[in-house]
């Protein structure tokens, strides 16, 4: 066996590894031994290659990572309004039950709305912040912020 067909043979397994795991970083060290195949070809030294998969892999790895850190991860999907187009909708609260709850209508149905932590319990427009199974999440709108919409046709019961 030759030496590139050994370096073949480990980014294969890595990228084997990689889809099993769906550790990305996996396919950054592939990369790296791919390179040191591409080495054997070019006829360099055992440590030449060796040193060229190291480079070039933990170089990738490390890139990867930095790229990573520099864009910051999407909200859950409960807080995304990509993902749940009722984040950032307005609804009327009346009261608020001792629990922290209150009945919204919202959509034409009637909903539980769950205060957020921190906030103060007063009746008036809400803003949706986070859908956790059929619960609403709700704050307090700001008086800077719009009333409630016509579409979402909010009361409490």
């Amino acid at each position: 066996m030759t030496q590139a067909t050994f370096w073949w043979i480990a980014a294969g397994a890595a990228v084997a590894v990689e889809l099993a795991t769906g550790t990305f970083y996996l396919l950054m060290i592939a990369l790296g031994l791919a390179s040191g195949a591409v080495a054997a070809y070019a006829g360099l030294s055992e440590t030449a290659q060796i040193a060229v998969a190291a480079v070039v892999g933990s170089g990738a790895t490390a890139l990867w990572h930095w790229s990573r850190k520099r864009h910051p991860r999407s909200l859950p999907a409960r807080e995304n309004h990509d993902v749940n187009m009722d984040i950032g909708e307005a609804v009327q609260v009346a009261e608020w039950a001792a629990d922290r709850t209150a009945r919204v209508t919202y959509r034409g149905t009637g909903w539980t709305a769950h205060l957020k932590p921190g906030c103060a319990a007063a009746p008036g427009p809400h803003e949706v912040i986070a859908v956790e199974g059929n619960w609403l999440v709700v704050a307090p709108l700001s008086n800077t912020q719009a009333t409630p919409s016509p579409t979402s046709s909010n009361s409490a019961s």
